[in-house]
């Protein structure tokens, strides 16, 4: 396991206000209050520790398919449902989404191979990552990629706590299926469309990993 580079500037800035809380415990606190400094102490290296892993990177084995689509995110399926996208496809798709928790894993990984063709940030509101609006009302940044057999659309939403969505992606760049493609931080969700004729190999309430379960199937030629 590793710390992915967007936590860096995070944990320094939590371990310097951590430390400073507990030096003032310790001068103004410990001599009267020795059970209080110990337990400020306890909350903020909780709270540090929990930060830290936020920002864990697990090692995995990679799935890998032509045919395949894999999850994009760790978290859980909270929609599988017929849509009519008018942002890219103006035509209805299959809309799978994953709901990543602040526990979760929040690296993004490419649920296909092939080539950038849209790259889009949306400016928005932060309703609630669980709720239907945030999809199309929620900040966001929209990518689809495009592949021999077809056209994926994935998109990172910001939820109510997080509101900084990272993308290292750009139009004309070739990607490789389950590699890293941008991060969310604390708790938001991803939306994957899938053309309608797609198998879905997933259930609803699934707990999901990136990069290595396997959300859908397509259609063989």
């Amino acid at each position: 396991m590793t710390i992915h580079k967007e936590g860096f500037k995070s944990i320094v800035i939590a371990a310097i206000i951590f430390a400073a809380i507990n030096l003032l415990s310790f001068y103004f606190i410990s001599f009267h209050w020795p059970w209080l400094s110990w337990l400020i102490f306890i909350a903020t290296l909780g709270l540090l520790l929990f930060i830290i892993s936020f920002f864990r990177v697990p090692a995995r084995q990679l799935t890998k398919g032509e045919n395949l689509v894999i999850c994009p995110a760790d978290g859980k399926v909270v929609v599988i449902e017929e849509i009519t996208d008018v942002e890219f496809f103006n035509d209805r798709r299959i809309q799978v989404s994953i709901f990543m928790s602040p526990a979760n894993v929040h690296q993004n990984r490419n649920p296909i191979a092939g080539e950038v063709i849209y790259n889009k940030y949306h400016k928005g509101k932060y309703l609630v990552a669980w709720d239907p609006k945030s999809s199309t009302e929620n900040e966001r940044h929209s990518v689809v990629i495009k592949h021999p057999r077809a056209e994926v659309l994935v998109k990172q939403i910001a939820g109510a706590v997080a509101k900084r969505i990272i993308n290292y992606l750009s139009v004309g760049q070739r990607v490789e299926q389950s590699a890293e493609y941008g991060f969310i931080k604390f708790g938001s969700r991803v939306d994957v469309l899938l053309p309608i004729d797609t198998t879905i190999s997933v259930q609803l309430n699934q707990v999901v990993k990136g990069g290595v379960t396997v959300l859908a199937e397509f259609k063989k030629a």
